[in-house]
Protein backbone atom coordinates (compact mmCIF):
# COMPACT_ATOMS: atom_id res chain seq x y z
CA UNK A 1 0.00 0.00 0.00
CA UNK A 2 1.53 3.63 -0.61
CA UNK A 3 1.06 5.96 1.75
CA UNK A 4 0.67 8.29 -1.16
CA UNK A 5 -1.88 6.80 -3.51
CA UNK A 6 -3.20 3.68 -1.62
CA UNK A 7 -3.19 0.28 -3.20
CA UNK A 8 -1.31 -0.28 -6.82
CA UNK A 9 -4.98 -1.02 -9.00
CA UNK A 10 -3.38 -2.23 -12.40
CA UNK A 11 0.03 -3.29 -13.84
CA UNK A 12 0.59 -2.71 -17.12
CA UNK A 13 3.20 -4.25 -20.17
CA UNK A 14 4.05 -2.98 -22.99
CA UNK A 15 3.91 -5.91 -25.82
CA UNK A 16 4.70 -6.05 -29.58
CA UNK A 17 1.77 -8.08 -30.45
CA UNK A 18 -1.17 -7.66 -28.19
CA UNK A 19 -3.22 -10.21 -30.63
CA UNK A 20 0.10 -12.76 -29.25
CA UNK A 21 -0.34 -11.47 -25.55
CA UNK A 22 -3.84 -11.70 -24.88
CA UNK A 23 -3.50 -15.85 -26.03
CA UNK A 24 -0.72 -15.83 -24.18
CA UNK A 25 -2.15 -14.95 -20.87
CA UNK A 26 -5.72 -15.98 -21.73
CA UNK A 27 -4.77 -19.92 -22.27
CA UNK A 28 -1.12 -20.21 -20.22
CA UNK A 29 -1.81 -18.10 -17.47
CA UNK A 30 -5.85 -18.59 -17.41
CA UNK A 31 -6.40 -14.90 -16.88
CA UNK A 32 -9.49 -13.17 -18.99
CA UNK A 33 -11.71 -12.32 -20.63
CA UNK A 34 -9.58 -9.74 -22.55
CA UNK A 35 -12.00 -6.40 -23.20
CA UNK A 36 -9.80 -5.18 -26.15
CA UNK A 37 -9.83 -1.85 -27.97
CA UNK A 38 -7.68 -1.66 -31.09
CA UNK A 39 -7.65 2.39 -30.87
CA UNK A 40 -8.07 3.94 -27.72
CA UNK A 41 -9.59 7.24 -27.88
CA UNK A 42 -7.27 9.60 -25.90
CA UNK A 43 -7.85 13.22 -25.85
CA UNK A 44 -6.08 16.09 -24.44
CA UNK A 45 -3.00 13.88 -24.68
CA UNK A 46 0.19 15.80 -23.93
CA UNK A 47 3.83 14.39 -23.50
CA UNK A 48 6.62 17.31 -22.07
CA UNK A 49 4.10 19.59 -22.83
CA UNK A 50 3.66 19.05 -26.41
CA UNK A 51 0.44 17.65 -28.07
CA UNK A 52 0.30 14.61 -30.31
CA UNK A 53 -2.54 12.41 -31.27
CA UNK A 54 -1.37 8.10 -30.23
CA UNK A 55 -2.51 5.69 -32.03
CA UNK A 56 -2.41 2.63 -29.12
CA UNK A 57 -4.00 -0.64 -28.81
CA UNK A 58 -4.96 -1.62 -25.34
CA UNK A 59 -6.67 -4.97 -23.28
CA UNK A 60 -7.49 -5.23 -20.13
CA UNK A 61 -8.37 -8.06 -17.42
CA UNK A 62 -8.62 -8.99 -13.76
CA UNK A 63 -6.39 -11.51 -11.97
CA UNK A 64 -8.02 -10.80 -8.52
CA UNK A 65 -8.18 -7.03 -7.66
CA UNK A 66 -5.23 -6.13 -9.66
CA UNK A 67 -6.11 -5.18 -13.20
CA UNK A 68 -3.79 -6.53 -16.04
CA UNK A 69 -2.81 -4.27 -18.79
CA UNK A 70 -1.45 -4.59 -21.99
CA UNK A 71 -0.64 -2.13 -24.58
CA UNK A 72 0.96 -1.71 -27.81
CA UNK A 73 1.77 1.60 -29.39
CA UNK A 74 0.58 1.41 -33.14
CA UNK A 75 2.37 5.04 -34.44
CA UNK A 76 5.80 6.77 -33.35
CA UNK A 77 4.34 9.64 -31.20
CA UNK A 78 6.91 10.35 -28.23
CA UNK A 79 5.48 9.16 -25.23
CA UNK A 80 6.97 7.74 -22.41
CA UNK A 81 5.91 4.37 -24.09
CA UNK A 82 8.33 5.26 -26.81
CA UNK A 83 10.86 6.51 -24.26
CA UNK A 84 10.29 2.72 -22.60
CA UNK A 85 11.07 0.77 -26.35
CA UNK A 86 14.08 2.95 -27.18
CA UNK A 87 16.03 2.15 -24.06
CA UNK A 88 15.65 -2.02 -24.54
CA UNK A 89 12.88 -2.35 -22.25
CA UNK A 90 10.20 -4.69 -22.28
CA UNK A 91 7.43 -6.05 -19.51
CA UNK A 92 6.41 -3.43 -17.11
CA UNK A 93 6.10 -0.24 -18.04
CA UNK A 94 4.02 1.44 -15.52
CA UNK A 95 1.99 0.45 -12.34
CA UNK A 96 -1.59 2.28 -11.99
CA UNK A 97 -2.93 4.14 -9.01
CA UNK A 98 -7.05 4.76 -8.82
CA UNK A 99 -8.65 7.86 -7.70
CA UNK A 100 -12.07 9.81 -7.80
CA UNK A 101 -10.14 12.40 -6.62
CA UNK A 102 -8.06 13.47 -9.19
CA UNK A 103 -7.05 16.74 -8.54
CA UNK A 104 -6.40 16.58 -4.86
CA UNK A 105 -4.44 13.46 -5.38
CA UNK A 106 -2.37 15.18 -8.46
CA UNK A 107 -1.45 17.81 -6.22
CA UNK A 108 -0.70 16.19 -3.29
CA UNK A 109 2.09 14.03 -5.49
CA UNK A 110 2.88 17.11 -7.20
CA UNK A 111 3.61 18.92 -3.46
CA UNK A 112 5.60 15.68 -2.87
CA UNK A 113 7.74 15.95 -5.83
CA UNK A 114 6.24 14.25 -8.30
CA UNK A 115 6.63 15.65 -11.47
CA UNK A 116 3.44 14.91 -14.60
CA UNK A 117 5.47 14.17 -17.84
CA UNK A 118 2.42 12.60 -19.89
CA UNK A 119 -1.28 12.93 -19.81
CA UNK A 120 -4.79 12.67 -21.34
CA UNK A 121 -7.94 11.68 -21.00
CA UNK A 122 -10.09 8.60 -21.71
CA UNK A 123 -13.84 9.18 -21.43
CA UNK A 124 -15.68 11.87 -19.43
CA UNK A 125 -14.03 12.10 -15.33
CA UNK A 126 -10.78 9.69 -17.27
CA UNK A 127 -7.73 11.87 -16.81
CA UNK A 128 -4.28 10.03 -16.56
CA UNK A 129 -0.88 11.42 -16.04
CA UNK A 130 2.08 10.12 -15.83
CA UNK A 131 5.16 10.97 -13.68
CA UNK A 132 8.61 11.40 -14.30
CA UNK A 133 11.04 9.12 -12.02
CA UNK A 134 12.89 11.73 -10.61
CA UNK A 135 13.61 10.02 -7.26
CA UNK A 136 17.21 9.43 -6.12
CA UNK A 137 18.59 6.65 -7.92
CA UNK A 138 15.69 6.46 -10.67
CA UNK A 139 13.42 3.87 -10.12
CA UNK A 140 13.59 0.10 -9.04
CA UNK A 141 12.39 -1.66 -12.27
CA UNK A 142 14.31 0.41 -15.26
CA UNK A 143 12.00 2.24 -17.29
CA UNK A 144 8.74 1.35 -14.99
CA UNK A 145 6.89 5.08 -13.94
CA UNK A 146 3.64 5.12 -11.91
CA UNK A 147 0.56 6.29 -13.44
CA UNK A 148 -2.90 8.19 -11.59
CA UNK A 149 -5.65 7.04 -13.47
CA UNK A 150 -9.21 9.24 -12.77
CA UNK A 151 -11.89 6.59 -12.35
CA UNK A 152 -14.94 9.08 -11.36
CA UNK A 153 -16.56 8.56 -14.31
CA UNK A 154 -17.45 5.76 -17.03
CA UNK A 155 -14.08 4.64 -17.00
CA UNK A 156 -14.40 3.16 -13.57
CA UNK A 157 -17.74 1.74 -14.12
CA UNK A 158 -15.77 0.16 -17.24
CA UNK A 159 -13.00 -0.91 -14.90
CA UNK A 160 -15.60 -2.27 -12.55
CA UNK A 161 -17.23 -4.37 -15.15
CA UNK A 162 -13.95 -5.81 -16.22
CA UNK A 163 -13.47 -7.18 -12.79
CA UNK A 164 -16.97 -8.73 -12.49
CA UNK A 165 -16.34 -10.64 -15.74
CA UNK A 166 -12.93 -11.93 -14.35
CA UNK A 167 -14.41 -13.53 -10.82
CA UNK A 168 -16.54 -16.70 -12.88
CA UNK A 169 -14.74 -16.56 -16.34
CA UNK A 170 -14.73 -19.98 -17.86
CA UNK A 171 -12.68 -19.64 -20.41
CA UNK A 172 -14.80 -18.90 -23.24
CA UNK A 173 -14.58 -15.56 -25.22
CA UNK A 174 -11.27 -14.59 -24.02
CA UNK A 175 -11.53 -11.29 -26.24
CA UNK A 176 -14.14 -9.47 -26.16
CA UNK A 177 -14.86 -5.87 -27.38
CA UNK A 178 -14.22 -2.80 -25.05
CA UNK A 179 -17.53 -1.76 -23.92
CA UNK A 180 -18.56 2.62 -25.58
CA UNK A 181 -17.65 4.45 -22.41
CA UNK A 182 -20.71 6.69 -23.77
CA UNK A 183 -22.73 4.12 -22.98
CA UNK A 184 -21.84 3.38 -19.33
Amino acid sequence: MSRFFGEIRQVAYLVPDIEAAMGHWSRVLGVGPWFYNPKVPIRNYHYRGERYEPHNSVALANAGALQIELLQTRNDVPSMYRDFQRAGHQGVQHVAYWTEDFDADLARAQAAGFTVCMGGEVGERGRFVYFEDRTAGGSALPGTTIELSEVAGPKGRMFRMIREASENWDGRDPVRPFPDLSKL
